[in-house]
């Protein structure tokens, strides 16, 4: 029903960025809301965005707001973060998630969300 594959991941430099693509082949897109969390070396996991169904909401964590953005295509049943001023702090796995109850609020939390993808690594050095 929820499929996520992830794209866009990779090395920059502190102070570039990336935006990181999330595609879902299932048919439910448009009615969850969706996240990107990240998980770092040795670190829980973070939710650091994420847009609610109609992307009439957004959530940021304090690490994400004014560098990162979160945006959804429902056209292309497509998610994306765009992340600039990236710093090394930033390196880690990062995960799009759906959210398992349709129709929801915006999810600012990890238990809301049901669905993952693999993962996409981005690495932030010079």
């Amino acid at each position: 029903q929820v499929r996520l594959v992830e794209s866009g991941g990779g090395l920059v430099q502190p102070g570039g960025s990336l935006r990181l693509s999330c595609v879902d082949s299932g048919d439910t897109f448009s009615s969850r809301g969706m996240g990107w969390v990240r998980q770092a070396p040795g670190k829980e996991r973070e939710l650091v965005a994420a847009i609610g169904w109609s992307s009439g909401s957004t959530y940021y964590a304090h690490s994400a707001k004014g560098r990162f953005k979160i945006s959804k295509d429902d056209d292309k049943k497509s998610l994306y973060l765009q992340m600039d001023s990236l710093k090394p702090e930033d390196t880690a796995v990062y995960y799009c998630a759906s959210q398992s109850q349709l129709y929801g609020t915006v999810g600012a939390s990890l238990r809301d969300y049901g669905y993952w993808g693999q993962g996409t690594q981005v690495t932030v050095s010079s």
